[in-house]
């Protein structure tokens, strides 16, 4: 297993370029699954996702309450937000795997999955005080999700 890429930020702002430089790596079809507390700089991650893909990351907020939100670029993203999810079937009855097709899929909260996603990009972002962040990185060594 390889290891993760480990970035420390000083600034939501540099929170958003790794977020913003991650994605324009990512090929369709991926999952990217974010873990961190409330507060952690989840959604300003997906801000910069939003920007490498094309998509405004000015309409980028934080879907706690509709949890799903689609955003427009070179590459589609799909941002879901699993934090009032309580079961597996809710999750479950969402479509994750649909959702990947074309495009990018950020999850926050994605420990509240009742399976892994092979082929994820998995992201922790801990909140390290004042606006300081530490992110590790983990790309998957399994392709992106097929059916």
């Amino acid at each position: 297993m390889a290891s993760p890429e480990i970035l420390t930020t000083s600034s939501e702002q540099e929170t958003f370029a790794i977020g913003r430089t991650l994605a324009e790596t990512l090929a369709p079809g991926t999952f990217v699954l974010l873990h961190g507390d409330l507060g952690a700089g989840k959604t300003a991650f997906v801000r910069g996702m939003a920007a490498g893909l094309g998509a405004d990351p000015e309409d980028v907020s934080s879907p706690t309450f509709v949890i799903i939100q689609h955003y427009k670029g070179r590459l589609p993203l799909t941002h879901v937000d699993l934090y009032r999810l309580d079961s597996g079937a809710a999750v479950d009855d969402l479509g994750l795997e649909e959702m990947a097709s074309g495009g990018v899929v950020a999850i926050e909260w994605a420990e509240r999955l009742p399976q892994s996603l092979e082929g994820s990009v998995t992201v922790r972002i801990e909140d390290l005080g004042g606006d300081n962040r530490r992110i590790a990185i983990h790309h998957s060594q399994i392709g992106r999700f097929e059916d």
